[in-house]
């Protein structure tokens, strides 16, 4: 985060959002789903949503996205399409 933007981090150390998220991605991948989580950078530029997490397999043979303008937004939208599936992600 830069002065440019106007931001600052704000960071919650005990919120847990990166060990969760990862271990949100091995059980998707124990269970048949490849998964990933990543930030573009130019849409961060840009003032849009920046986090993307993608999914397929399983459930989502034609795939699934969700975006967020954070790790927590993107996750907690990401996690809406698994339970809707009937894939009951236990985190």
């Amino acid at each position: 985060m830069t002065k440019v933007w106007g931001r600052w981090p704000k960071a919650d150390l005990d919120s847990g959002v990166e060990d969760a998220t990862l271990l949100i991605l091995e059980w998707l991948g124990e269970q048949g789903v490849g998964a990933m989580i990543r930030v573009d950078a130019e849409r961060m530029r840009e003032g849009r949503p920046a986090w993307t997490f993608a999914a397929q397999g399983g459930p989502f043979p034609e795939g699934m996205r969700a975006d967020g303008a954070s790790v927590a937004e993107c996750m907690g939208r990401a996690l809406l399409r698994p339970r809707e599936a009937g894939l009951v992600v236990p985190f």
